[in-house]
């Protein structure tokens, strides 16, 4: 994607601003700095030379054995899902130092960490290779597998503090420690034998359903996004928003708003998404006049926003399609207005930010033009589209990520094709492959043999041509990257498995809903409240799609069993795991914005979170009204009326935390506006007609006020 990259069509501005702060290697570099300092995926090992070719083609075949598993094997799930925990513990401990520090040192792996490999991953593949004899003995285990499985959980533990953080290891130990608890007193002493089974040989332990769910769908769409990096979508994202809002009023700061939910809803990390959108939007919101501190935390709450932002939602919309059961068009349909709402906020608070202090746009003459830029770059939005309307039309979600991947490669080529001839036999071999899909079905083995060869020929008819965008080094960098970014991922969901198994077998989750129940009895907010917090907890330094398999494992049941409407449930939980990403004290990509900006971290957290306060409002409110996701018999003028009304509100509140609507609101007014924006939001004919009049009159009153000053200072 150079090339876009050197397009009149780039956006000058941003290029003279990055050159500005320094030379484009020491941006980058700054960039990988901070990647590492608050993105534990990127705190990697680093290889050169032959260790570098060797760990690159070992992270590719792991993404080639997580394709054949998903799409021509036919292992038993239980032997498939312990083989790839298996894999990733040796992966991540071959990426992943001890510590921070240790990462520096180049094509070095301690003698240590090959222990460890072999000691946490003889567990998992001694039950693949003794898969029907441990089965067949139901719980009786010997004292060896008792062993592997115990030392195969601890190093699971440790790779998980070193790829994850240390919180979510932190609950799934009290977890494990409960159900020791649990067992003395059924038993009168510790039952190792049920333990180390149930939560190491079992579907409802380590290789439960959240590592079911990643080895089966997230890692295909993992995969399918590094593809898309490839293709350079996320330039093409940027400078989409550069030519809608750059012109306008403190446009730089809403070319990061609208650029990171673009860029966001595929990347599946918040800080991920943040450092790279930020490196280019937050110099240029500096450079136009916004404080620092406010520049880091636009771009920090609009990445984390990201993540909620449909159809993908950083792959989460098809993990909810699953766990909720129901189809992912209608997930996409009913998490729209919530996740428009969120950005709405941040859009109108920075541009009321923009106005209270003068700012003004970029010129139009160093902006791209949005007509010739989706002329000239618009075809690579073709693979985003391909998975949506394979995913509604078919609901088959493995082959539709396939296809979308070989739908990548072909894209990033297009541009490319040094001949008319090969341009047609690339487009030839995705149009063969997405008929193929139809006429044999999504889930028949023709359609993924037919698919496959096709997305061989493309390669190889990009390696004949020397096409760079997409030859055969390109392709196992993507390989190598997918796998890269699924071991954080996977671990994760590994041990999310230990705290789903244990809340399973020991019925905590009854004492827990009988703990909040009691809670809800005297006030179901402040059991709504401490659901929150939990989630806010469970959800620090855990990527988006693992945080939402723990949410959906540990504190959905909870509010459904208190009578929640199960979609609004799961989404509540989710919204609040993933603001833990900006929530101080650990807001991770508050902080990575704030390393750019080079501005206090607490206060861009601070300032991350007020812009982001829609995210703290609007789930309460789909719990008391779920008529705001859609769900239940509404008219379609009660949902236009639910629309437009919570567009104001929003605007009311956002003026509330910025202090400005037209002229600077005294402390009391912005009080009574907010009161009157949430009036708004909150669905209802009643709460309408307050926050009308109370946001309505307010904006009038300020309107004349504003005016006889400016009479008065023209007289």
């Amino acid at each position: 994607m150079s090339e876009l990259n050197n397009t009149p069509l780039n956006d000058e501005t941003a290029i003279e601003s990055a050159s500005a702060l320094n030379s484009e290697a020491d941006v980058k570099a700054d960039v990988d700095e901070i990647m590492k300092k608050y993105d534990r995926e990127s705190n990697t090992r680093t290889f050169s030379g032959i260790p570098e070719i060797i760990t690159k083609v070992i992270l590719a075949l792991f993404s080639v054995y997580t394709l054949y598993m998903n799409l021509f094997s036919t292992w038993d799930n239980r032997a498939r899902k312990a083989s790839f925990v298996g894999f990733i513990i040796i992966l991540a401990l071959m990426m992943y130092p001890i510590k921070k520090g240790k990462a520096n040192r180049n094509n070095h792996i301690p003698i240590y960490d090959y222990l460890l490999m072999i000691i946490g991953s003889s567990g998992f593949f001694y039950y693949v290779f003794n898969f029907q004899s441990v089965v067949q003995r139901a719980g009786r285990l010997t004292v060896i597998e008792i062993i592997l499985g115990i030392a195969s959980t601890v190093v699971l533990f440790e790779v998980c503090r070193r790829v994850v953080g240390i919180p979510i290891m932190v609950v799934a130990g009290a977890f494990i420690a409960y159900y020791c608890w649990f067992n003395i007193s059924l038993y009168g002493t510790i039952n190792l034998k049920t333990i180390v089974y149930n939560l190491f040989y079992t579907d409802t332990g380590i290789i439960g359903t959240p590592i079911n769910v990643c080895s089966t769908y997230i890692v295909l769409f993992v995969l399918f996004g590094t593809f898309l990096e490839v293709t350079g979508i996320s330039q093409v994202f940027i400078q989409l928003a550069n030519s809608i809002a750059g012109a306008s009023i403190g446009g730089p700061a809403k070319v990061a708003v609208i650029s990171s939910a673009l860029c966001g809803m595929v990347s599946g990390s918040s800080v991920a998404n943040t450092v790279t959108t930020g490196s280019v939007t937050i110099p240029l919101m500096k450079k136009t006049g916004y404080k620092p501190e406010f520049a880091g935390a636009v771009e920090a709450a609009a990445s984390t926003g990201g993540q909620i932002m449909p159809p993908i939602m950083g792959a989460a919309a098809f993990l909810m399609a699953e766990y909720m059961g129901i189809p992912y068009a209608r997930v996409a349909l009913l998490a729209i207005l919530p996740a428009v709402l969120y950005f709405s906020g941040i859009f109108i608070s920075v541009h009321l930010e923009a106005k209270k202090l003068g700012l003004k746009g970029l010129s139009k003459e160093e902006l791209p033009k949005l007509i010739p830029l989706l002329r000239h770059y618009g075809f690579l939005l073709l693979p985003l589209v391909v998975l949506i309307v394979l995913v509604i039309v078919t609901q088959a979600l493995a082959v539709s990520a396939f296809l979308s991947i070989i739908c990548a490669m072909a894209v990033s080529s297009f541009k490319r094709s040094k001949t008319p001839v090969t341009l047609v036999a690339k487009l030839s071999c995705f149009a063969v492959a997405t008929v193929a899909a139809f006429a044999f079905g999504m889930t028949s083995t023709q359609t993924k043999y037919i698919a496959l060869v096709l997305g061989i020929v493309v390669i190889a008819i990009c390696q004949i041509e020397k096409n760079d965008s997409m030859d055969l080094s390109t392709f196992f960098k993507a390989l190598s990257d997918g796998a890269k970014s699924c071991l954080s991922v996977g671990i994760a969901c590994a041990v999310a498995g230990i705290i789903a198994g244990v809340v399973t077998k020991t019925g905590i989750a009854n004492l827990l809903n009988t703990t909040i129940g009691g809670v809800a009895e005297h006030s179901m907010f402040l059991a709504l409240f401490l659901t929150m917090i939990t989630c806010i907890i469970l959800g620090m330094g855990v990527p988006t799609t693992a945080n939402f398999v723990i949410m959906a494992t540990t504190c959905a049941p909870i509010l459904i069993h208190l009578g929640i409407d199960p979609i609004a449930a799961y989404m509540f939980v989710f919204y609040f795991g993933i603001v833990a990403d900006i929530t101080p004290p650990v807001a991770l990509a508050a902080y990575a914005g704030s390393a750019i900006a080079k501005s206090n971290p607490m206060k861009t957290g601070i300032n991350a979170s007020k812009l982001a306060i829609a995210a703290f409002i609007i789930p309460y409110i789909f719990i008391y009204n779920p008529a705001m996701l859609f769900i239940g018999d509404i008219k379609w003028y009660e949902v236009v009326l639910i629309i437009i009304s919570s567009f104001i509100g929003m605007y009311g509140v956002s003026a509330a935390l910025e202090g400005y609507l037209e002229g600077k609101l005294h402390f009391t007014v912005r009080i009574l506006i907010a009161a009157g924006g949430l009036c708004l939001i909150y669905p209802g004919w009643l709460t309408d007609i307050i926050g009308i009049a109370i946001v309505g009159g307010t904006f009038v009153v300020q309107k004349i006020i504003v005016s006889k000053k400016n009479k008065q200072l023209t007289a």
